[in-house]
């Protein structure tokens, strides 16, 4: 008969940050009880350029919060900057190419001259703080650079999935209006080419608010380039110095654009911003995967979703750590493609979608268990619910029943992981997502009124549903930590 609850790992538990459920549970009531002060001392693992004057500004009536009013930073000297005195040779970023075994090592130094340049580039073309920029990219370095080099001079950037048509490419780019487009001429995934390039060509036809089209290579291959709009790259960043300034931004001053469609089919774009967002990536994604100092860290998830913004780029790199790039597909050029990378790299903690293990899990146990996977400590799950038969694969065969597996939910709108096991607290059960992060109070609402529902078995939580820095604000119009939970990184590192 197949289990049902599955205990905390002891070996797990001894070197996880929150290591018993009554520390969680005296952690979780603080967090509800005096938001300020711990939401406050989370924020201590930040680098501020200016101090708060408030932790949280709300006001319900009008459902308008304020995060960290009065303070000031930036997530690229966060994610970048405060770790080149200490870390600048740790590599940062791990590219892991669509051509199987091809593996660019990128460190915090490195990172940041790239960074640095296409901040410069894009000043040069007019790009001033608030400004939108658009990226239609696939996973390769130059997306994280132009991510970066947007948040480093206090431009908002808008990431639209590589794969998305270019009618839905305009959509997106008249609805946040973006002066510049950044792009490639041509993807690499799963062994085909992406027209990038082309795509761009048709969905900015006519659209005279584009300044420029700023052009990576990706392959040989040559596209068509307009005279006065279209620029290559890495031509403009050989002209640029690998040294750009940091803008000081508000903790509420914007940071990126995301479009989720929705329930409606209409593509909302969410915005989320600097302060707020940046504490409470880097806080979930210490807690939740676990991470220490040398871990590899393995999201699979495409950063054109909020998955790769949060747990790719912004919450790894704000806490040092070293986090894979993934270019392809985990059925390219065959279903051991995840394994292999793991065995290679020695990666430490795995987060993917349930689709994609559903796909593995049917083409066999013979394609995981080709590889050792040893180091794997952290089995991470996203993007829908998974199914009790694919978590208990996931489990058993993926981490040889030796591996915590977070089963994480969460929204684009939220920015961050809501509800999810902690690997040294929560016993888990498959398909259950468990318990709430802290500062989190989920209710169960009627989709007919609206309100709360009671009875049955639903019990109704007192006070606001939600006391954490997370949460976007739709219309694109528009950690030192608490005690027992040390933080991986401090001012003093930067």
């Amino acid at each position: 008969m197949p289990q049902d609850i599955y205990p905390v790992k002891p070996h797990i538990a001894e070197r996880a940050y929150i290591r018993s459920m009554e520390e969680y549970q005296r952690l979780y009531r603080l967090s509800l009880d005096n938001p300020d002060w711990f939401w406050g001392e989370q924020a201590k693992a930040l680098t501020w350029f200016h101090p708060w004057q408030s932790v949280l500004d709300s006001d319900y009536e009008e459902v308008d919060f304020s995060w960290y009013s009065g303070g000031r930073l930036n997530a690229s000297f966060n994610c970048i900057d405060r770790h080149l005195t200490e870390s600048g040779d740790r590599t940062a970023i791990i590219w892991v190419e669509d051509e199987p075994g091809v593996y660019k090592h990128i460190t915090y130094r490195e990172l940041k001259h790239h960074v640095a340049r296409v901040a410069n580039v894009l000043l040069s073309h007019g790009v001033r703080k608030g400004d939108r920029v658009c990226l239609y990219m696939t996973m390769i370095p130059e997306l994280v650079y132009t991510m970066l080099a947007c948040a480093r001079i206090g431009a908002v950037h808008s990431v639209v999935f590589g794969g998305f048509s270019a009618d839905a490419l305009r959509d997106r780019i008249i609805d946040a209006r973006c002066k510049v487009v950044v792009t490639a001429n041509e993807g690499l995934r799963g062994g085909k080419k992406v027209p990038l390039k082309k795509t761009v060509d048709r969905a900015v036809e006519g659209m005279a608010s584009i300044d420029a089209v700023l052009v990576a290579r990706r392959t040989d291959t040559e596209v068509e380039m307009r005279p006065g709009r279209d620029f290559w790259l890495d031509e403009e960043c050989h002209r640029q110095r690998s040294t750009c300034t940091n803008a000081w931004m508000g903790a509420e001053d914007p940071l990126f654009i995301l479009y989720t469609s929705g329930s409606t089919g209409k593509p909302k774009g969410l915005m989320h911003t600097t302060g707020g967002y940046l504490v409470y990536a880097a806080f979930t994604h210490r807690l939740v995967f676990d991470y220490h100092p040398g871990d590899i860290y393995f999201c699979a998830a495409d950063i054109g979703w909020v998955t790769g913004h949060s747990y790719i780029i912004y919450g790894p790199l704000a806490n040092g750590a070293t986090t894979v790039l993934f270019e392809s597909t985990p059925m390219y050029p065959d279903p051991g493609r995840y394994w292999r990378i793991i065995d290679d790299l020695g990666v430490n903690v795995l987060y993917t979608a349930p689709t994609a293990l559903r796909a593995l899990a049917q083409a066999g146990d013979s394609w995981v268990k080709k590889y050792k996977r040893s180091s794997l400590r952290i089995l991470g799950t996203v993007g829908e619910p998974i199914n009790p038969e694919v978590w208990r694969w996931y489990h058993d065969v993926c981490g040889d029943s030796r591996c915590a597996v977070v089963d994480t939910w969460w929204q684009t709108e939220t920015g961050g992981v809501l509800i999810t096991p902690l690997p040294g607290v929560t016993p888990t059960k498959p398909g259950s997502a468990t318990l709430p992060f802290f500062g989190v109070k989920p209710v169960v609402m009627d989709i007919n009124t609206a309100q709360p529902l009671e009875g049955n078995g639903v019990l109704r939580p007192r006070g606001p549903a939600r006391r954490a820095p997370c949460g976007a604000i739709t219309s694109a119009s528009a950690t030192p930590t608490s005690p027992r939970i040390p933080a991986t990184t401090s001012p003093a590192t930067a």
